[in-house]
């Protein structure tokens, strides 16, 4: 077994019982799904709305220890109960070498993580011990995430929070993010994976596929394929329309209007 990447494999228990007619199983994503292998730093998977990439990529976080709404493997909080029951019948393969940090963020329940740390950083016994413990927000930048824009509070938690040789879960981090910001998260990746850092992230953005080197697990028709960035459709679609917008803009909207 390989030192690296932490995470090396995730595949279904074919000898438990599972009905694939129903959520979570009968997702694209889970079509003819038997495993799905790790073996570069940084891991892209991609597909429509609906295709399911954000159930896999949650049930994957979960079945590693992560809290289901985002957080390290400290956090615990449950807000409302929205993840599926795919986590039960995942097994991991994981590398001998055990990542020293790790965070799973969804960009969806960010709000609750926020939340969460403000309320851990509350004295609840309003007693004295307490008063030079360091506080939760310290580690994420000093700043409360709640008084930052989506934005600001997502790069804070990448920039102070993220420290290396970890394990770390995004699910379509680019939500909050401008281009700029895009690029910005490529570089600190990019840092981060030079200090022996596993990035898995289900995203849209044609701007973080470009990473170099990374794998892109694509949900199809046929299920999770591999494929190159250039033969992606967020590649495509996106390249086609900066070349020539106006022409594609005159096809959409007469397509719209024979509607």
């Amino acid at each position: 077994m390989k030192k690296f990447p932490y995470l090396q494999n995730v595949s279904l228990k074919l000898d438990r019982m599972m009905n694939f007619s129903s959520y979570p199983f009968n997702t694209l994503a889970l079509k003819n799904f038997e495993s799905i292998e790790f073996t570069e730093p940084v891991t892209f998977i991609i597909g429509e709305n609906g295709s399911g990439k954000s159930t896999l990529i949650e049930a994957i976080a979960t079945s590693y220890g992560f809290n289901p709404e985002g957080g390290s493997k400290n956090f615990s909080f449950d807000t409302r109960k929205s993840h599926s029951e795919l986590h039960e019948f995942l097994r991991l393969s994981k590398s001998f070498c055990l990542p020293k940090d790790g965070f799973f963020l969804r960009a969806e329940s960010f709000f609750n993580l926020a939340t969460n740390i403000e309320t851990l950083d509350k004295d609840p016994l309003d007693s004295s011990m307490y008063l030079n413990l360091p506080k939760v927000i310290d580690s994420f930048g000093g700043e409360s995430l709640h008084e930052q824009s989506h934005g600001e509070s997502f790069m804070s938690l990448v920039v102070n929070r993220f420290f290396g040789h970890g394990l770390y879960i995004l699910d379509e981090p680019e939500a909050a993010l401008s281009p700029t910001r895009q690029l910005t998260l490529l570089a600190r990746i990019n840092q981060l994976c030079e200090l022996q850092s596993q990035f898995i992230i289900a995203t849209h953005s044609p701007i973080l596929l470009a990473y170099p080197g990374a794998q892109i697990y694509q949900v199809t028709n046929s299920g999770l394929e591999l494929t190159k960035y250039e033969d992606t459709e967020h590649y495509a679609i996106t390249k086609s329309f900066l070349l020539n917008p106006e022409r594609m803009l005159q096809e959409l909207f007469k397509e719209d209007n024979k509607e």
